[in-house]
């Protein structure tokens, strides 16, 4: 491909996992399709390449986090950044992807354009020179926070003289030796920065607002280990994926329906690590284990933090921030030299692109998910959003088989137009697309597209169902219309806009 190329059948909007793996279905199972990947940052790894905070590693296994085409042949199956990158990387380059990908080029605006069945993509540049490009297909692998800024809590610094740094926005030159650090959060972030930058720091304070449930796991896997010493690699990494996947649909679906029992084990785990008679009561959130993600705490590296004496959990709400440190609603005061707020991400949704269709905009917040792949009345477009309650890739996987299954099918029927359509009257009965409680859920639902209770007008939280259905349900299900552009161009433009 000719990096002048401005006409795809495929453009895949970011360079991470989602971006990645679509791209590497796409070269085995539709290799006659013209494709090309957009990132808007000079690096590929999306998310892993993004954040450079102490430790950044995976909060789930990388059986799972992997890809179902790519055996995850490291020792550790919790990995950290660079070890991702070193996956990535290698799948890029064995399979000759890294020439599709096109860097430092920020997707502002796509717009469709029924007389041509084509995506009208502009693009600015790191110089500020605006291109434009044109795909039948637009596939955003764009991740699912906001990559300009972070959620701000609204703090208030006041006579606070120290560094403030959020995670997202990592200093390359931060020296924190022998230093007092307050790391504010209690979630992935934070769990992951305490216990590491606990090595040099003179103290670290995890300063959470509201305890997390947290699970502690090896960062080895022994029976993944194992299997691939005895059996072929391929077959060793199917075993060990299979495996995993069952064991996180057990422990989500257990910790649903016995939640107290699920409490208590993590709990005991926990006492296992610290101690018979440990106080509880920073590990004790005021929610159920799964309302929220858990939070994975590998080789105990926090507890073993804590019992060294160089990390603690104060759980508290915040005064003031003064000279020296954080005061605390109780009067506590913690000194503090530098604030790591580690309080969450923004969620965006479609990489903030400005979506159209004839230059009227889409907002797809007014749209329903479509088998958690596309949006209602809405063409030749396709999203990864990952699960909540599992790993990221297991849906970026499906999803990409299934558009691959759709783009065989197009051409096999040479159709250039695929859209979900959904009637004016319809009669769907709307869920909560998200069953979770975390913070940045809840603040996200208004920008979030509708989720019917009934599939495929959804965005499942069951990959075992979602991976059968999205495999073998038939791609033309009466729901999904084909069709090609042409004289009638118009009239199915003004049919979607009246099932709308």
């Amino acid at each position: 491909m000719k990096n002048t190329a401005t006409d795809f059948d495929v453009l895949i909007v970011g360079a991470g996992i989602s971006g990645i793996g679509m791209a590497a279905h796409m070269k085995t199972k539709t290799p006659d399709h013209s494709f090309a990947i957009v990132e808007r940052r000079e690096n590929l790894g999306g998310t892993w390449d993004l954040f450079r905070y102490p430790g950044i590693r995976s909060d789930s296994d990388m059986h799972t986090l992997g890809f179902d085409f790519e055996p995850w042949t490291h020792e550790k199956s919790i990995a950290d950044a660079p070890a991702i990158l070193e996956y990535l990387d290698r799948i890029v380059d064995e399979r000759d992807i890294r020439k599709h990908i096109r860097f430092e080029q920020k997707v502002l605006a796509a717009d469709w354009r029924e007389s041509d069945a084509r995506w009208h993509v502009t693009l600015e540049t790191a110089e500020g020179e605006r291109k434009h490009l044109t795909a039948n297909w637009l596939y955003l692998g764009s991740g699912y926070y906001d990559y300009d800024e972070p959620y701000d809590p609204g703090f208030d610094f006041g006579e606070f003289e120290g560094q403030v740094i959020h995670p997202q926005f990592w200093p390359e030159d931060l020296d924190y030796a022998g230093k007092k650090v307050v790391v504010i959060g209690s979630g992935a972030t934070a769990v992951t920065i305490v216990p590491s930058m606990a090595k040099k720091a003179a103290k670290v304070t995890m300063l959470q607002r509201t305890p997390t449930w947290m699970f502690s796991r090896p960062a080895k896997d022994g029976i993944a280990n194992f299997l691939r010493k005895i059996l072929p690699e391929r077959l060793a990494y199917k075993i060990t994926r299979w495996k995993n996947i069952k064991l996180q649909d057990i422990g989500f679906k257990r910790a649903r329906t016995k939640p107290d029992k699920m409490g208590e084990a993590l709990h005991k785990r926990i006492r296992k690590s610290m101690g018979a008679d440990f106080d509880l009561a920073d590990f004790t959130p005021p929610y159920n284990p799964w309302d929220q993600r858990l939070c994975l705490v590998p080789d105990d590296d926090l507890f073993d933090a804590m019992k060294s004496g160089n990390a603690e959990i104060v759980t508290g709400h915040i005064k003031a921030f003064e000279k020296g440190g954080v005061r605390l609603k109780d009067d506590t005061f913690i000194p503090a030299d530098i604030v790591i707020t580690a309080t969450g991400l923004k969620l965006a949704v479609a990489g903030k692109i400005a979506l159209s269709r004839e230059g009227v905009p889409t907002d797809l917040a007014e749209h329903f998910y479509y088998k958690g792949c596309m949006f209602s009345n809405v063409p030749n477009l396709a999203v990864v959003f990952g699960y909540l309650n599992a790993s990221w890739t297991l849906r970026a996987d499906i999803n990409s088989d299934y558009v691959c299954r759709v783009l065989t099918h197009m051409k096999a029927t040479e159709a250039d137009i695929a859209v979900p359509v959904l009637d004016e009257n319809h009669e769907l009965e709307e869920d909560d697309i998200f069953d979770f409680s975390s913070g940045y859920i809840q603040r996200s639902k208004h920008i979030m597209p509708k989720n019917a209770v009934s599939y495929p007008w959804r965005l499942n939280q069951e990959y075992i169902i979602d991976r059968k259905r999205m495999a073998e349900d038939p791609v033309d299900d009466g729901n999904l219309e084909f069709r090609r552009h042409g004289a009638n161009a118009k009239d199915g433009f003004e049919q979607l806009e009246a099932a709308e």
